[in-house]
C-alpha cells in the first residue's frame, strides 16, 4: 500500500512546484520533503521527478503517482464532507414489521420519499422472529415487535399499543355468545390463531375451546385480503387495529365490542450502541408518531 503521508507530500510539492514552498505549506523541513519523495520513489522502484535547477519535471511514473495522489485526496475530502453533513433526505432506510403495521405505515413512508427524492425506504413484512434476527444482524435498521427486546445487542422504545379487533360485516348483528360467533366461521391467517387464543380466550373463558377447534371457513396469508371474506359475510376474523384502520373497506367493517380488551405493546427496536444516521432517526420519529395514534 502506498504511504498516505508520502503521497500527500508529493501531491503538495507538485501543486506548489517548489521544495521550499512545499515544506512551508506542510510545516516540514525541506530535507523532510525530499526524504518523503525519495521513500515514495523507493517504494515505486523508479524516479518520479527529475530536477531542473530549482524546479523539477515529473517523469511518466511521477505523473501516474500524482494522479493517484489527487484521486485519494478528492476521495478523502468527499468522505469528510459526507461525515460532516448527515443528510436526512439521502440514503437507504430498512424497516421490518408485521403485515398489518406495514399497511398502516407505508402511506406515511411514501409521503416521506415523495418529499425526498434521494431517500429510499425498504419496508418488509415478516414474522417477529425474523424482525429480531434482521436487526441483530444489521440487515434491518428499524424493527417493530410486541415486547421489549431481550437480546443484548438490541435496544428499544415502547411507542404505543395495537388493540386486537374482532371483525364482522358492518350490517351483521353482534353474536350474543361464543356459539353464535363460532357458527359464523373463522377466517384464519398466520397470526390469527394466536390472536384468537388471546382475544377469545379472555372474553369467552368458559366456552372457548382453543384456536385449533374453531370452525374455520377460510385461510389466507395476504394481509390486505384477510378482511375480504368478512366483508362478504363469509365469516369473522381477528386483526390488530393497525390492519383494520389501514384497510380500504374499513367503513364496511364493524369491530365487535368485547368486555375485555386485549392490546399488544409496540416496541420500536434498533441495534444497541449504533449511532443512527439522520435519515433513520427521522424515520424513527415518523413511525413513532403513527403508532402513538393507534
Amino acid at each position: 500500500m502506498l504511504n498516505a503521508a508520502w503521497l500527500e507530500t508529493f501531491a503538495t510539492l507538485c501543486d506548489v512546484g517548489h521544495f521550499t514552498r512545499a515544506a512551508a505549506v506542510l510545516h516540514m523541513t525541506q530535507p523532510g520533503v525530499s526524504q518523503h519523495v525519495k521513500k515514495l520513489e523507493s517504494q515505486m522502484g523508479q524516479a518520479l521527478l527529475t530536477r531542473d535547477g530549482k524546479s523539477f519535471i515529473l517523469t511518466p511514473a511521477g505523473e501516474a503517482v500524482l494522479a493517484i495522489a489527487r484521486r485519494r485526496r478528492a476521495e478523502e475530502r468527499a468522505l469528510q464532507d459526507a461525515l460532516q453533513h448527515d443528510d436526512p433526505d439521502r440514503g437507504l432506510v430498512s424497516i421490518a414489521c408485521s403485515g398489518s403495521l406495514a399497511l398502516l405505515l407505508y402511506p406515511r413512508l411514501l409521503a416521506l420519499m415523495a418529499a425526498a427524492p434521494e431517500l429510499s425506504v425498504l419496508l418488509e413484512a415478516m414474522p417477529q422472529a425474523r424482525v429480531l434476527e434482521g436487526v441483530v444482524a444489521g440487515r434491518v435498521d428499524l424493527g417493530i415487535v410486541d415486547h421489549s427486546p431481550t437480546h443484548p445487542r438490541l435496544a428499544g422504545e415502547s411507542v404505543g399499543q395495537d388493540e386486537l379487533c374482532l371483525l364482522l360485516p358492518a350490517d351483521q348483528p353482534a353474536p350474543r355468545n361464543f356459539a353464535e360467533l363460532d357458527a359464523l366461521g373463522f377466517i384464519a391467517h398466520p397470526d390469527g390463531y394466536a390472536h384468537a387464543d388471546a382475544l377469545l380466550g379472555a372474553n369467552f373463558p368458559d366456552a372457548y375451546p382453543g384456536a385449533d377447534r374453531l370452525r374455520q371457513r377460510s385461510f389466507i396469508n395476504q394481509i390486505g385480503q384477510i378482511p375480504e371474506p368478512v366483508l362478504r359475510g363469509i365469516g369473522y376474523t381477528i386483526l390488530p387495529r393497525s390492519g383494520v384502520d389501514a384497510h380500504p373497506g374499513r367503513d364496511r367493517l364493524q369491530v365487535m365490542p368485547l368486555p375485555v380488551p386485549v392490546r399488544h405493546e409496540l416496541w420500536l427496536i434498533r441495534r444497541r450502541n449504533r449511532r443512527l444516521p439522520a435519515r433513520v432517526r427521522r424515520a424513527w420519529a415518523d413511525i413513532a408518531d403513527v403508532l402513538a395514534s393507534l
